[in-house]
């Protein structure tokens, strides 16, 4: 399957912290496949090399075997090293032309875009997909540098480009038919996972909720 339909059918795309959920990435990951995450994404600040390695190694093997896509954030090189199916850049991270010359063209590159100008950078630099937010507050201990933007963020993006969105920043059950009503793809969620008590029961809640959206699974 091409990238491009690979990344069309991601409703529900999860990013695993263990300091939020008190559990290892590779655990809180089985957890989240299990009721029905499309994509995980491999996100931690307070490893070293190493042990970024080791970790993002095994999640690979297990994303795989479940079939599932597995992104690394913001750290090319640790996505190069271990096969990950792409990898999600930040506004200071490495340039999307080098992320994308040392990946190649069949590997999947997303951005991080907090305002419509970054949005609209990101898109001529080749991203596969945008991460757009904050949306909303963010639940979880991360301080963002960066003011909510709200809905209006998502709708203006939405026109703009045809690159896939997956929106981020406080995302919850209560708020999916809102931000898939402005225009989302796709949603990525951390706290309102990470942080419930059965991780697999709260994935399943949301993967359901954003599936009975639209019946027919159109959720654009």
């Amino acid at each position: 399957m091409m990238k491009s339909e690979r990344i069309a059918g991601w409703r529900l795309y999860v990013i695993t912290d263990s300091d939020i959920s008190g559990k290892s990435h590779q655990d809180a990951a089985k957890a989240a496949m299990a009721g029905g995450a499309d994509v995980i994404q491999f996100r931690e600040k307070n490893c070293s090399s190493a042990e970024l390695y080791e970790i993002a190694g095994e999640l690979r093997e297990i994303t795989r075997k479940a079939d599932v896509d597995f992104i690394v954030n913001d750290r090319l090189d640790i996505a190069q090293a271990v096969d990950a199916d792409g990898v999600h850049l930040g506004q200071d991270d490495i340039p999307i032309s080098v992320a994308r010359e040392i990946l190649g063209p069949d590997k999947i590159i997303g951005g991080s875009a907090r305002y419509q100008g970054e949005a609209e950078q990101m898109a001529q630099e080749g991203v596969d997909y945008l991460g757009l937010g904050p949306v909303y507050e963010a639940r979880s201990t991360k301080h963002d540098t960066v003011a909510p933007q709200g809905l209006d963020l998502v709708r203006k993006v939405k026109q703009e480009t045809t690159l896939p969105i997956v929106a981020i920043g406080g995302i919850g059950p209560e708020n999916l038919s809102f931000i898939f009503e402005a225009g989302a793809d796709s949603v990525a969620v951390i706290s309102a996972i990470m942080k419930a008590d059965d991780i697999t029961k709260a994935t399943r809640d949301i993967k359901e909720t954003i599936e009975n959206l639209q019946p027919e699974g159109n959720l654009v």
